[in-house]
């Protein structure tokens, strides 16, 4: 299973566990609180916990716990680290593009690709409470590709060079890996290994 929580409340996701395809699970957590600190909102910091391992770009992480985040700082809004549950090892480094819901959520959301069975779920997006705009993380050409194929959804793409620098240990927004990351070409795959726009791939924004 998989929970996800802020500081304050849990919830569990069932699908995520069930070993059969998953139509695109989605997993919330209750929130009864508002946070605390203008730095929680800043960074939108999410604690996850994964009881089966998980897809993300550029590596699958192991059962556990761990900690979402923007990077911090305003000029990069679109970087997303993934910490382990201390915040003292950083497992990755993510280029995201800007997905958009009709309405918000009061609870942050993950959304997972459809997997095949015995597959570890694909990482899609993930939404902080309150907000109409997430986060959809894109993944290297070659993967992103197979995950298309298998999924049969269009998924966004980025050069295979980029993923050295998911796993690079970025100390600072102003680090080179989050300088290539977020000059990468995006573009998204179809199920049949052609180019997409991302604009086909991604919600547009509310009017």
């Amino acid at each position: 299973m998989t929970q996800i929580t802020s500081k304050w409340k849990r919830i569990l996701c069932p699908a995520v566990a069930c070993p059969a395809v998953a139509l695109a699970c989605v997993a919330t957590i209750g929130m009864g609180l508002i946070p605390k600190a203008t730095a929680d909102e800043h960074d939108k910091k999410t604690i996850v916990t994964f009881s089966a391992p998980v897809e993300i770009p550029g590596k699958v992480l192991p059962a556990g716990t761990y900690v979402f985040k923007l990077l911090d700082s305003t000029a990069n809004r679109n970087i997303v680290q993934i910490f382990d549950k201390d915040e003292t090892k950083l497992y990755a480094t993510i280029l995201a593009i800007p997905d958009y819901r009709m309405t918000p959520s009061d609870k942050p959301i993950i959304q997972f690709e459809e997997r095949a069975s015995g597959a570890p779920p694909a990482l899609k997006a993930w939404f902080y409470p309150g907000d109409t705009f997430g986060e959809q993380f894109v993944y290297p050409h070659e993967r992103a590709v197979q995950l298309a194929k298998r999924t049969n959804q269009h998924v966004l793409s980025m050069n295979d060079e980029m993923t050295k620098h998911i796993t690079a240990p970025v100390t600072s927004a102003s680090h080179a890996s989050v300088r290539q990351l977020q000059q990468a070409d995006v573009t998204g795959v179809s199920p049949s290994g052609e180019s997409v726009p991302p604009v086909k791939i991604v919600g547009t924004r509310p009017q």
